[in-house]
């Protein structure tokens, strides 16, 4: 049983990194996830405060993934309309059967959002739309990043308990 939830756990660390670059998959809570699957491992020592800091990285992480996209937009210049269009664009994104739909999504959704419903000009809705590419690709490099050390911290907590593995 021990050797099952350690091949789930790194299975979960590695689809964790997977969906930090796909939206569709939260990457950081499936990567904790993993973690959690030692805590059960018998003989596997699992500080609570590594839990309980790495849930709060998690959590903390999957919330700025909505929120970076939409500040994004407001720094370069858009409005809360082109906020609006972000996060609306990033969801449609998603579901849209056309390649990279999750890369192209906040982008039209902000450039629309400047340029119907705020009536902005068309350099304008364009900066936002870029604006909102950038906070997208920060948030994307943020969440690769974490789901990268999580599995770090898997392997690292594997291989100092190695006597139990064999």
């Amino acid at each position: 049983m021990d050797l099952f939830l350690i091949v789930l756990g790194f299975i979960l660390c590695i689809v964790g990194i997977v969906g930090s670059l796909l939206p569709i998959l939260p990457g950081p809570p499936i990567s904790w996830v993993g973690l959690l699957m030692l805590y059960f491992v018998d003989g596997m020592e699992m500080n609570y405060w590594l839990l309980g800091v790495t849930l709060f990285i998690a959590i903390l992480i999957f919330i700025l993934d909505y929120i970076i996209p939409a500040a994004g937009t407001k720094k370069y210049g858009g409005s809360k309309a082109g906020a609006i269009g972000t996060t609306i664009g990033l969801v449609v994104g998603i579901f849209i059967p056309i390649p990279l739909g999750f890369l192209i999504g906040p982008f039209v959704g902000a450039f629309v959002g400047e340029f119907v419903f705020n009536k902005s000009s068309s350099k304008i809705a364009f900066r936002a739309a870029v604006g909102s590419f950038m906070g997208f690709l920060a948030s994307t490099f943020m969440k690769f990043f974490v789901a990268l050390i999580y599995l770090g911290v898997f392997i690292f907590l594997c291989f100092k308990h190695q006597a139990i593995l064999f």
